[in-house]
């Protein structure tokens, strides 16, 4: 599937949105079905004139009989979710980066009680997306995205869970994490579910599995990838990929473009 990805053009929403990509509606003649695998983004999608079924692990995107406008979010999944598309809609998709959603929604736990939700968090969400979509320049449909994600901004102060959220990523372990910011380990994993929607530890190893990812390109081989990444063996890496992808890193690897901006397998 090709998709073009857009970064932020404001400086502010480059701190908190990741990306975003535009899907026009076309024609099919059958079903697509792909999977996108396992990371730390919350992912809003909007489409128009979509009928949407979510499930713990699926996506089903079919035509609507009706004009309407239909959203989700992703929170969190440890698993592949499968995408499966009885025709091909007009879609936006937004990627947050993490703690990116809380600086636009004042109370994301209620969000991040199901890793995969509808969403609708604003009284014109969905009549502003519906205006997005009419307008016919993707230029203008950049302009008018982000000018209103930058109406909701909210600007909290996040500096101590940033600092968590470094100390996550590195080796240093978990209970080390608290001790240095003289919390409970029970207290580090309930604002990390709180502002997050997953715990520190599978923060972590989610962060591992895409970094392998990114890192692909520049290790020599699968052995050399799983050092660089920080995984402690290859038996852990092998584990974690079978995991996350339902595949052994080399099969994965063999079915997937990993220089694009979204890793999708499409079946």
């Amino acid at each position: 599937m090709e998709v073009q990805f857009y970064k932020p053009l404001h400086e502010t929403l480059k701190q908190y949105i990741e990306g975003f990509y535009f899907i026009k509606k076309r024609e099919i003649t059958a079903p697509v079905k792909y999977q996108t695998f396992p990371n730390n983004y919350c992912i809003a999608a909007v489409y128009q004139h979509t009928d949407l079924e979510l499930t713990q692990n699926s996506i089903t995107v079919s035509a609507a009989k009706h004009d309407n406008i239909s959203a989700s979010l992703v929170s969190r999944y440890v698993r592949p979710i499968e995408i499966v598309q009885y025709a091909v809609t007009d879609e936006i998709t937004i990627y947050f980066k993490p703690l990116g959603i809380n600086q636009f929604i004042d109370d994301v736990r209620q969000l991040f009680k199901e890793g995969i939700t509808r969403f609708n968090p604003f009284v014109d969400y969905r009549d502003t997306m519906n205006t997005i979509f009419n307008t016919p320049d993707r230029h203008s449909q950049i302009s008018q995205l982000e000018s209103y994600w930058l109406s909701k901004l909210i600007m909290k102060d996040f500096s101590f869970m940033e600092q968590l959220l470094a100390d996550v990523v590195s080796d240093v372990k978990i209970s080390d994490i608290a001790r240095k910011h003289s919390i409970s380990r029970q207290y580090l994993n309930r604002v990390f579910v709180s502002h997050i929607g997953k715990s520190p530890a599978e923060f972590r190893k989610i962060h591992r599995f895409r970094n392998s990812i990114a890192e692909k390109q520049k290790a020599g081989s699968l052995t050399a990838l799983s050092h660089l990444t920080q995984f402690y063996d290859q038996s852990h890496f092998i584990r974690d990929f079978k995991g996350f992808t339902h595949f052994t890193p080399s099969d994965f690897f063999s079915k997937v473009d990993t220089e694009k901006e979204n890793v999708w397998f499409v079946f």
